[in-house]
């Protein structure tokens, strides 16, 4: 696991390797396009990746047998991310472009803090349950510590999620975008950039925060004369969740002139490396504006009864809804029969569909 960390060292002092110290710069688009090249048959090569910055290319070099790992974790982080947000003013919808995102994440707001958690969790998730299914050459199975509470009597042992590592790589891939370039102290650039390292801290301690220890009876009959546990992750949605609750609570921060985030009002606690923190508040997203990426709430379905963001009022900005019948089909009156088949009946009902004006 160490090995990463070595590499970041190593790029960041040997000049002409990569240029890591340059001046500011803005890379196009995002890494987390990988995770819509996933599902291509043919990967492209590390140099043609769009959305790479120049740490990023070389370390794809290096680990290229950790690329798909990175696709699939960046999949995940995108699709979750739709699921959180599939009934708010802005649902995380996606761009045919190398930023992924559009013009929206580029406002230092709680999307894009969410976002970055979101990704960068992902891969941690992708990565450490590659490992444990054997994919990596560099990795395996856990070897963390037996936990001090774990019965004196159960085995602390299976093939557990290798969390260490999917941390230690995610770290050194996602964070040296930020790391390979320097900004002026305190200036919108270098809080930008440093918004989007506590973020991805925070999106990769999600993972750690949701393991959990997981176990498993052995004996004749299920007399459980042995116990083996391991450390398991739970399912991505539980570790969306947890970041869903974090994004509600997000700090303001910004940068002071030492080159720090500091909390913007005072009264507020301070937020540790768990928590989200932004630094512009959000567009309020009801209206068509594709210079900030906001694609509006005009024909969104709603609910009309409800309170809450899903709700007309909310959902609609105010502007009212228009209501449509429809008819839909469905199963229903299944009855099981033994053995082995489910017999349904199709019923047709109609319904009323609310969408924005």
């Amino acid at each position: 696991m160490w090995r990463v960390l070595f590499l970041l060292i190593l790029l960041w002092i040997t000049p002409g390797l990569v240029p890591l110290r340059m001046r500011y710069k803005k890379f196009n688009g995002t890494w987390m396009h990988m995770g819509l090249l996933e599902e291509t048959s043919e990967p492209l090569p590390c140099g043609r990746t769009p959305g790479l910055s120049p740490g990023q290319t070389k370390l794809c070099h290096l680990y290229e047998d950790h690329m798909p790992g990175v696709g699939r974790g960046a999949r995940a982080g995108i699709d979750e991310c739709q699921w959180q947000f599939r009934h708010r003013r802005w649902n995380c919808s996606i761009v045919n472009d190398a930023t992924v995102f559009g013009p929206v994440v580029k406002i230092a707001s709680r999307e894009a803090a969410f976002t970055h958690a979101i990704a960068a969790a992902g891969v941690v998730y992708s990565i450490a349950r590659a490992c444990r299914d054997g994919q990596l050459s560099s990795c395996g199975c856990s070897r963390s510590g037996r936990p001090r509470d774990l019965h004196r009597d159960w085995i602390w042992g299976g093939c557990g999620d290798n969390l260490e590592y999917g941390y230690r790589f995610t770290q050194g891939f996602v964070d040296v975008r930020e790391r390979e370039r320097t900004f002026r102290r305190g200036s919108r650039e270098q809080a930008r950039a440093l918004m989007n390292l506590h973020n991805n801290e925070a999106g990769r301690r999600a993972v750690i925060k949701t393991a959990q220890v997981t176990c498993k009876c052995h004996g004749v009959s299920g007399s459980c004369s042995l116990i083996t546990c391991w450390q398991q992750m739970p399912s991505f949605r539980r570790i969306g969740d947890y970041l869903k609750d974090k994004y509600d609570g997000a700090t303001e921060v910004r940068a002071n002139k030492r080159g720090k985030l500091q909390i913007r009002d005072r009264r507020f606690n301070l937020p540790t490396a768990n928590d989200l923190v932004y630094i512009e508040e959000s567009p309020n997203y009801c209206l068509r504006n594709l210079t900030l990426g906001s694609l509006g709430t005009q024909g969104r379905v709603c609910n009309r009864t409800s309170h809450g963001m899903d709700g007309c009022n909310l959902m609609c900005c105010g502007r009212g809804y228009n209501t449509q019948k429809v008819t839909v089909k469905e199963r229903c009156n299944c009855k099981f029969h033994w053995c082995c088949f489910v017999d349904c009946k199709t019923c047709i009902k109609t319904v009323d569909i609310h969408t924005c004006k």
